[in-house]
């Protein structure tokens, strides 16, 4: 996960012995500028003294972090922009989910929860408060905690994108059964059952070893928690997305669903490219990953550290692009944006006005016929999509 890399203590050198989480000590500021201490044991046993006998006596100097403040200032512009813009986007896909009960519409809000939930736990409380804020000083427990809510939600995102992908597959492969089988109530059961499982899934990487830590070659449980975390969150899910949006490609270029059909093709258009952004967006941290795992470690090579800091700031971007991916392709939700600020500056508007104007006057002009009242409801963003067979969904 994105962590405090520049300027907090776990980026000094360290020197550590003995096999207990309490003996293990940050170096201190009188020990900074000093040449690092190697302290190698001899082959028949022997070493300087009986009380540094260990596993390991010594950690190389660990390489430079070359970003600087460049993570902080990106990760506070991603928060102050993203959260708002997620909010909306979640305002706006509850009102059209509440209109036309559509499954897709439930499954792109949760997606849109899950997102706002990873800004928070992982770049608030993760990168901006545990790391640049308190400079990593908070307890051990309290840091693995965390680590079990970052990797839920980051579950959460991308299970949610595949119950999505599964879902518009059905409603284009398989209309009668989906129509047949599809409801609101079995939608809410889908997502609870994804997000009980991510949290579940979440459990494990209580132990997962921070990659600016990681300074011994890796253990076999920190192995497994790096391949366990490129499977579900990468690997897996990616492999999904190929199969179900190969297979409605082909279908609807079989069927030449255009003009009439043209609402499903901007769902598919939303499809694809949320599950395109996904997979280009977190490509170089899994790379890096698998990199630091085998190849080069972080501590070691300034090029791998400033690569996945690099990586970790490109994947967190995707919890705050599908906005402007739902807003280029879907009018619909263009007009429900619209609506939801035209309805909170709406109040701000009247509480404004004096007590004895009516507001009346503002809402509709006078002389109007009663029966262009209607119109103008049709007109409003929304009146036509949301009633009957002008429904359209993203």
């Amino acid at each position: 996960m994105p962590r405090a890399s520049c300027g907090s203590p776990q980026e000094k050198p360290l020197v550590t012995w003995g096999s207990g989480p309490r003996s293990m000590g940050l170096e201190g500021p009188e020990t900074v500028g000093q040449p690092p201490v190697t302290l190698l044991p001899a082959p028949n046993g022997s070493g300087p003294g009986q009380e540094f006998a260990g596993p390991w006596l010594e950690i190389p100097e660990r390489s430079p972090c070359v970003a600087g403040i460049a993570p902080v200032i990106y990760y506070s512009v991603l928060l102050s922009l993203g959260l708002p813009v997620n909010l909306l986007t979640t305002v706006a896909l509850a009102r059209l989910a509440a209109r036309t009960r559509k499954p897709s519409y439930y499954y792109l809000l949760a997606l849109t929860a899950s997102d706002i939930v990873t800004q928070v736990v992982i770049v608030f409380v993760g990168f901006l408060l545990q790391g640049a804020v308190l400079a990593r000083q908070v307890p051990q427990a309290v840091v693995r905690t965390a680590n079990i809510l970052e990797f839920a939600a980051n579950h959460a995102s991308v299970w949610i994108a595949v119950l999505l992908t599964v879902d518009r597959y059905h409603a284009l492969c398989q209309p009668l059964h989906h129509r047949a089988t599809s409801s609101p109530g079995r939608t809410y059961r889908a997502i609870a059952t994804v997000f009980s499982a991510a949290l579940l899934t979440g459990v494990p990487f209580y132990w997962w070893l921070d990659v600016w830590r990681d300074a011994d070659p890796p253990s076999t449980m920190d192995e497994l928690l790096k391949w366990a975390h490129c499977l579900i969150v990468y690997f897996v899910p990616c492999g999904v997305f190929l199969v179900t949006n190969s297979a409605i490609v082909l279908r609807l270029r079989k069927r030449g669903q255009r003009g009439a059909q043209a609402w499903r093709s901007k769902s598919t258009a939303i499809l694809l490219g949320v599950t395109s952004l996904f997979a280009i967006l977190w490509a170089p941290r899994i790379f890096v990953m698998l990199y630091h795992l085998y190849v080069a470690p972080v501590h070691r090579d300034w090029r791998v550290h400033l690569a996945l800091d690099v990586a970790n700031m490109v994947a967190m971007l995707n919890t705050a692009v599908n906005f402007g991916l739902y807003c280029l392709v879907s009018k619909t939700f263009r007009a429900t944006v619209r609506q939801v600020i035209h309805d909170a500056h709406l109040p701000c508007t009247v509480g404004a006005r004096p007590e004895d104007m009516g507001v009346e006057p503002v809402l509709k002009q006078v002389g109007l016929p009663q029966r262009d009242s209607n119109v103008e409801e049709g007109l409003q963003p929304g009146g036509l999509e949301s009633s009957g067979p002008h429904v359209r969904a993203l």
